[in-house]
């Protein structure tokens, strides 16, 4: 298995099945996140934050932006430890994000309020990992807080 971290789509085909109306339910978006030690600003900016800071920044915007396209922040938490598996290196937080479906997610991060604020996730990720994934039968009643 091969895994390549990214900040940005660069497939083209990747784009396009995004932008297909996806599950007709609500969506949990796994993020793995791999933050840079010293945020890089594509303004050029001088800054003294670090990655893990500037991604702060944003994180706690998206959590403000996410109602209103009927999504809520679920779960954020720093990785620790890899208990099973191999990794030539760990992402540094999981955060995980409810949508009501895919396309609410593509409107959101489409958005003219999400661009103002994606540039603090620009300047402090690396790259990351965003995984959809739906609750299966018989999980629903699952209370997450």
């Amino acid at each position: 298995m091969r895994v390549e971290n990214e900040v940005l789509p660069k497939d083209p085909e990747r784009i396009r099945q995004m932008l297909e109306p996806g599950p007709d339910k609500p969506i949990f978006m796994v993020n793995l996140l791999k933050f840079k030690d010293k945020a890089e600003y594509k303004d050029g900016r001088t800054t003294t934050l670090s990655g893990r800071d500037a991604y702060m920044i944003y994180g706690r915007a998206v959590a403000e932006l996410l109602p209103k396209f009927g999504g809520r922040a679920v779960f954020a938490a720093d990785v620790t430890f890899l208990a099973l598996g191999q990794v030539e290196e760990l992402w540094d937080e999981v955060a995980i994000a409810t949508y009501p479906n895919r396309r609410a997610m593509v409107e959101m991060s489409t958005s003219k309020e999400w661009r103002d604020i994606a540039v603090h996730r620009e300047a402090g990720l690396k790259g990351q990992l965003n995984i959809e994934t739906v609750i299966q039968p018989g999980w629903e009643n699952l209370q997450v807080r």
